[in-house]
């Protein structure tokens, strides 16, 4: 069974978009994205965070808004932070990378959940 994951950052247009594009064709995910920002490409909602098994914030920041602005949901599902910092452009080399190393650290680790 594939595992939905949502991508979440603040704008929704370099981290998460960059994750959810390397991940897209990925045969072990389902993967979405969106941002925590009312100006982002897709604005986080219930919806979304109903939709996915598991939650994947670039920043603590991230987390600290699901819990104040969705907390029925902050109690349900599982939140991980990859702690990568605001500062790579749409699908940069050393973004891709950093993305690719700590997503799949998180993944064998086994800290999506079952």
């Amino acid at each position: 069974m594939t595992k939905k994951i949502l991508f979440i950052c603040t704008a929704n247009r370099m981290r998460s978009a960059t994750a959810e594009k390397i991940y897209q064709n990925d045969v072990r995910f389902e993967v979405s994205s969106a941002g925590t920002h009312p100006s982002a490409d897709t604005v986080l909602d219930e919806k979304l965070l109903a939709w996915a098994d598991a939650i994947v914030v670039m920043e603590k920041a991230h987390r600290n808004f699901i819990r104040k602005n969705f907390p029925e949901m902050y109690q349900q599902k599982r939140i991980v932070c990859l702690y990568i910092p605001d500062e790579y452009g749409y699908m940069e080399e050393s973004l891709v990378e950093i993305l690719r190393i700590k997503f799949e650290d998180v993944y064998q680790k086994g800290l999506l959940g079952a």
